[in-house]
């Protein structure tokens, strides 16, 4: 059970970083997306990347 919340809090984070670097315009991929420089994004992104930080990190602290 540990390893699945360790996963998926890094999948969480990686996700959350790319949805704050689309918002904030540094990841303009695909050229189309309704993301790109959209501010909102970026501050959900950052939001589900502190979620997933926060829930590897208690995962690994949790221990055996």
């Amino acid at each position: 059970m540990r390893a699945v919340l360790v996963i998926v809090g890094i999948a969480a984070l990686f996700a959350g970083l790319f949805f704050a670097g689309q918002g904030l315009g540094y990841i303009p991929w695909p050229r189309t997306s309704f993301m790109v420089s959209d501010i909102h994004w970026a501050y959900y992104g950052a939001g589900i990347a502190l979620v997933g930080l926060v829930l590897s990190i208690s995962a690994l602290r949790r221990g055996g």
